[in-house]
């Protein structure tokens, strides 16, 4: 009988194992410092931006992006981890993936974390507990920063010492405005937390205010684990749930829904149309699913169906894949 497992997948854990290796904590923490370090030089570019060099002194003003931005992106990893130790699931600490934060191109120091398991899944309790944990962590992170930084917004003066001509009428006009897309959880936070009257960016100047700006992130890459394809997070919890072909049914029209706004999108930005519509980031993202990720789940060995309380927690998963969603996350506007 073939190997269920013998293909290679990928996801923020991946259910598939791979061959047993002895643990090298210094690699794992060698990718946290290099991490650490790209999100620091993130973290000042979002909010300054200045595309560098930088003094010493001016790399402080990157810790508070840097330390949220890892904090969630821990605490997500370890949700799973622990969730896999719980279930003697053997697991590997989490890698840490680094990205250079090149000037003036649009990313955030890093491109998350994942760990292996080392051990088969083989039951869809173990799936489920090990892919709802590391999104339920990393949202209640993702949360604690965002209010901290919606309480906390500085006066207009701040992003005026960045943008010194923002109240001119001409501010904006001549060149590409970078808009973070809304969500329903951010804007309800949004309203719950800032004051009438109190001065609050507009979403195309949010990424330099470090917390908001992390936190937002957050609820991107959450939504984005979220999506109920193949091994993502959303995937496993999916599988568990509904088993293997109604998951593979949504996983479907999921990828579905993501390639036609993804094409929209592409359409929408490189012909100039300007229509507002989809993003060009979910034709990419589509595309990597099916070719990587893969649209459909492997099996378990134990397909026990889960009881009413991991349902009930699994559906609270995907409500919080609803409203942490922005169809169109990251748009980049003509100048006016």
């Amino acid at each position: 009988m073939p190997d269920p497992y013998g293909e290679n997948y990928y996801s923020t854990y991946s259910s598939t194992p791979v061959k047993q290796k002895k643990e090298r904590p210094l690699l794992h923490l060698g990718l946290f410092i290099i991490t650490f370090i790209t999100t620091t030089i993130a973290g000042v570019q979002w909010t300054s931006a200045s595309g560098g060099p930088y003094e010493l002194s001016e790399l402080l003003i990157g810790l508070p992006y840097s330390i949220s931005i890892l904090l969630i992106i821990t605490f997500h990893e370890f949700g799973h981890y622990f969730a896999a130790l719980y279930h003697k699931v053997k697991a590997s600490l989490p890698f840490y993936i680094p990205f250079p934060p090149i000037p003036y191109m649009i990313n955030f120091g890093t491109m998350g974390a994942v760990i292996r398991t080392r051990t088969r899944i083989h039951s869809k309790k173990a799936m489920f507990d090990i892919g709802v944990a590391g999104p339920i962590a990393g949202f209640i992170v993702t949360i604690a920063v965002l209010i901290y930084g919606f309480i906390n917004v500085p006066g207009i003066n701040y992003l005026i010492n960045i943008h010194p001509d923002y109240l001119e009428p001409t501010y904006g006009k001549e060149g590409y405005a970078l808009i973070f897309g809304d969500s329903i959880l951010f804007s309800f936070l949004r309203e719950a937390f800032v004051q009438p009257g109190q001065f609050f960016p507009p979403m195309s100047e949010i990424y330099h205010y470090p917390y908001l700006c992390v936190g937002w992130f957050g609820l991107f890459i959450t939504s984005m684990n979220m999506i109920p394809v193949g091994q993502l997070d959303g995937g496993h919890i999916s599988f568990a749930m509904f088993g293997d072909q109604t998951h593979y049914k949504i996983s479907v029209v999921a990828f579905s829904i993501m390639f036609v706004f993804g094409v929209l999108g592409f359409a929408d930005t490189f012909l100039e149309l300007n229509y507002g519509i989809g993003w060009s980031g979910w034709l990419f993202w589509s595309l990597i699913l099916y070719f990587i990720i893969k649209l459909k789940h492997p099996p378990v060995l134990d397909a026990t169906e889960l009881d009413p309380r991991r349902k009930l927690i699994g559906y609270f998963a995907f409500f919080i894949f609803i409203i942490s969603f922005s169809p169109m996350p990251i748009m980049l506007t003509l100048p006016q």
